[in-house]
């Protein structure tokens, strides 16, 4: 495509409407979008007549809305590109984390093929920025960051990416700490962690290792924590104490988090409460076998949330196709969001935060000025996009198409 050009015929959500029985509808308009230089650099209504010489690409009616998301994954895990495979059923977490670790030096060759695999149907799905984590460990070293590195740079013209280091076998229990401190020097660019109690079992070492690793590197974290009820709730205690202490606000996210699902309301909101003074993150994945997570309360609380896949197809679950809009449909039931502005809403959890209109209906995307990184959806506005997980026609990175045909 050219650096410059008129996108014509894009629908645009535009406002909403209440009917004589008080359903709330959503509006939306018909425009032509000029992208320059990765930009939308005018915006203009269709009914107008078009008097230029630039190129032009037909969207056909179909809808804009800002491209997706994809928050927290594991690029290196997937069996993505191999035969059809299922997963063995193991006695807890211990058990699937030997299992994988002897798996992880049979698939160790394949790292990059395998994450490509995976970012085709991640890209083809219409996310253009992708966070994923990769094993840091004495198993694999730093093989599967190398082969990840190689396949994120390999999609580079179609997404931009974040690599969380993570000890996946436990930071204190495989001795990981000189390893991810390697990692962080060649390519990751966050620290993770996992359970300071459930796989380390020592909270206050595993989070103090995690929390020098990181300033040591000026990098934000990203710490897997399952450990839900009580312990769970400690251990969020002692690392927004660290954060704090480290001055890491608005560096720091809590994947999973699971324990705020598990304690009373009153407890996790005053958890809450402090995670929104320190801008602490939370990434979910919206799982259907543990308790709901306080999402609505969260967001507003003015907690940032936003959703992943996670693995899929790997070791942990043969489930998955890498599309995070299903994470927000999930999100949406669970919540149960059936109105138009709840719908519409929901898009800011796969979009880094943008939707495309606030609750007064006011268009909040696309402005004069945004980066043209767009999804095209065969739906009528973004609440019937998340409700019925739409078809994804095309999707565009920086103006230029990544994935499907105009």
């Amino acid at each position: 495509m050219h650096s410059l050009y008129w996108l014509t015929n894009v629908r645009l959500d535009s406002g909403f409407e209440e009917d004589e029985d008080g359903v709330v509808h959503t509006r939306s308009e018909l425009c032509h979008l000029k992208v320059q230089n990765s930009k939308i650099a005018d915006i203009r209504p269709a009914s107008l007549p078009l008097d230029t010489d630039l190129p032009r690409y037909d969207a056909k009616e179909l809808l804009a809305l800002p491209s997706f998301v994809e928050k927290h994954n594991h690029l290196d895990k997937t069996y993505m590109g191999y035969k059809w495979k299922s997963c063995k059923p193991v006695n807890g977490l211990i058990e699937r984390l030997d299992f994988e670790a002897k798996e992880s030096l049979v698939l160790l060759d394949s790292v990059k093929t395998r994450a490509m695999a995976m970012l085709s149907l991640i890209s083809a799905a219409g996310s253009t920025h992708i966070r994923t984590h990769v094993n840091i460990d004495p198993y694999v070293g730093l093989k599967n960051l190398e082969g990840v590195r190689e396949a994120l740079e390999a999609f580079s013209d179609k997404l931009t990416y974040e690599i969380v280091a993570f000890p996946q076998h436990g930071l204190l229990r495989t001795q990981s700490a000189a390893l991810m401190r390697q990692a962080m020097k060649e390519g990751a660019t966050l620290v993770g962690g996992l359970d300071p109690a459930g796989v380390d079992e020592n909270i206050e070492h595993s989070l103090s290792h995690m929390m020098e690793i990181a300033v040591e590197a000026n990098a934000d974290v990203d710490i897997h924590l399952h450990d839900g009820s009580l312990l769970g709730l400690h251990t969020m205690k002692r690392l927004a104490a660290m954060t704090e202490e480290a001055g890491w606000q608005n560096r720091m996210a809590i994947s999973h988090a699971f324990a705020l699902g598990d304690v009373p309301m009153e407890q996790a909101s005053e958890m809450i409460d402090r995670f929104a003074g320190l801008g602490i993150q939370i990434m979910s994945t919206v799982p259907i076998n543990r308790a709901m997570l306080p999402i609505p309360l969260l967001h507003e609380k003015g907690v940032k949330v936003a959703l992943g896949c996670d693995g899929f197809y790997d070791s942990w679950a043969p489930y998955g196709g890498g599309e995070v809009l299903d994470k927000a449909n999930r999100l949406a039931e669970r919540c149960r969001w059936i109105d138009e502005r709840s719908l519409t809403e929901a898009l800011t959890f796969i979009t880094g935060g943008k939707t495309t209109l606030d609750r007064d209906g006011n268009r909040l995307w696309p402005q004069i000025g945004d980066e043209a990184s767009l999804v095209l959806v065969e739906a009528s506005c973004s609440a019937e996009t998340i409700a019925r997980r739409s078809k994804r026609t095309a999707v565009l990175f920086n103006g230029k198409l990544a994935h499907g045909s105009l």
